[in-house]
Order: C-alpha cells, then sequence, then structure tokens
C-alpha cells in the first residue's frame, strides 16, 4: 500500500485549497476529525507549508472534484508503481558507521544467550553477514579474545520489541520441530517482559545445603537406637525373668 507523503502539511494544503469535508480530510491523511477542524481554526500545524498532493502525484484533481461534490467519496493515494515494496527490506540492516564496531559484541552476546537463533536472522537484527556470526560461533574470529558479549539493544543496534519478535519466532519454530526444551531455554526463549515477570525458582541456600541428609540420617540413628534399646529390655528381662528354685533340676 502505497504511504501518503507529509499527511499534516497535505492536510493544510486541502484544507486552504479546497472546500473537501473534515471527515474526508482526516480519513485520507490518517488523522483525526478534530485536529483537521483544529489546522483549519489555525491553532493545530502553525507555520506548517501545505504540500500540493496534486503537484507531488498522490491526487488527481479529478479526485478532489468528486470529493468536493459528494461528502461519501473518499480519497485515495495514487499507486505509484516505483514505491511498490519499498517497505520490506532484503538482507542485513544498515549500521552507521559509529556502532558497526559494536557488532561483534551483540553478535557474540546473541550466540551465547540465543544459540537457537539462526545466522540469517541474527544478520537481520543488527545488520552484519553470515561469516562474521560463523567466524564469533566458532571463536575464529580475529579479535574473538578482546570481545565481551553486549546485549544489542544496549547497543542500540536493534529495538527491544525486534529482539523478542525474533525470539519467540525461534520459540514457535523449536516448539514446532518437536523439541524438548529445559527450563533455562524456556527462560531465555519467552520476551524479556514476561521473563522479568516470571517468578524466581526457589532454591535452598547453601547455608543449609544438605540439611534434609543430616536430618535423615538422624532420624535413622534414632531409629537404631530405639531398636537397641527395645533388644536391650528384651534381654533384661529375660535376665530377671530367671527359673525359681522349684523349677531347678535336683542333682
Amino acid at each position: 500500500m502505497t504511504k501518503l507523503l507529509h499527511p499534516k502539511a497535505t492536510a493544510v494544503w486541502l484544507v486552504d485549497n479546497t472546500t473537501i469535508s473534515f471527515k474526508q480530510i482526516a480519513d485520507f491523511v490518517g488523522m483525526h476529525e478534530l485536529e483537521i477542524q483544529g489546522i483549519a481554526d489555525g491553532d493545530v500545524a502553525t507555520g506548517v507549508k501545505g504540500f500540493d498532493p496534486v503537484a507531488n502525484q498522490q491526487l488527481d484533481q479529478e479526485d478532489i472534484d468528486n470529493a468536493q461534490d459528494n461528502p461519501l467519496f473518499k480519497l485515495k493515494v495514487k499507486f505509484n508503481a516505483a514505491a511498490a515494496g519499498e517497505e520490506k527490506r532484503r538482507g542485513p540492516r544498515y549500521t552507521p558507521l559509529s556502532k558497526r564496531q559494536d557488532r561483534p559484541a551483540s553478535i557474540l552476546w546473541l550466540v551465547k544467550f540465543h544459540p537457537e537463533l539462526s545466522d540469517g536472522q541474527i544478520s537481520k537484527l543488527v545488520g552484519t553477514t553470515k561469516p562474521t556470526i560463523q567466524a564469533i560461533r566458532e571463536r575464529t574470529h580475529w579479535n574473538i579474545a578482546n570481545i565481551q558479549p553486549i546485549d544489542p539493544v544496549a547497543l542500540g543496534l536493534c529495538k527491544q520489541s525486534e529482539l523478542d519478535a525474533v525470539v519467540q519466532k525461534a520459540a514457535a519454530k523449536k516448539a514446532a520441530d518437536g523439541e524438548v526444551m529445559t527450563d533455562d531455554e524456556r527462560r531465555k526463549l519467552v520476551s524479556t517482559e514476561t521473563s522479568l515477570g516470571m517468578e524466581a525458582e526457589p532454591k535452598i541456600p547453601s547455608a543449609i545445603e544438605g540439611l534434609e541428609t543430616f536430618t535423615l540420617s538422624n532420624d535413622e540413628d534414632e531409629d537404631d537406637e530405639d531398636k537397641r534399646g527395645d533388644s536391650d529390655f528384651a534381654d533384661a528381662d529375660s535376665f530377671f525373668n530367671l527359673p525359681s528354685g522349684d523349677e531347678t533340676e535336683q542333682p
């Protein structure tokens, strides 16, 4: 779909040069009807120069005439064949020169904490090439000894929403393939917001580790003592319950 260039400036021109209704202009430029009314009253877009959509091949004069005659007529941006597919990104994204030296650190971070991401996904995310990613995966990069993993979001190489979307896509693919994920992998595959909202897993403090084993051994010792005590009492009873003199055989 062809997008409108300079929508607010186009709205200013239509308000100043046509009798098209505010509703029609608002629907065409993607603004609210009250904003268009504010432009007409001089409260909105003060100082904005009007942008002629006819001269810039975004509207035909015939469409404007039809819209002025029919309040229900909807304006549409003219199709521009040269703009077809302009929103589709092909290949790695452009990375400014000032941030290109940070890409190896972000690649190492992604390889370390999200190994499920493919080279193509990492390439599109931070704007790099597959040979560079492969060199960092195999630790054959010429500067691998000095590279420290850093979150690409913190470096400004991508947005958090973009990273979350790629991670979620990798999670869906892994689930579709039927691979079993460990708890640690599952925590990595969820989005950052979801991961931060998850409850921490209960862990036994290191100071009391082995307490259950110690208690169990004490219980076992007490059971052994009870058993030994019972046997001792049994021996004592047999000692005091000796046969009487009458029952003793006479020589």
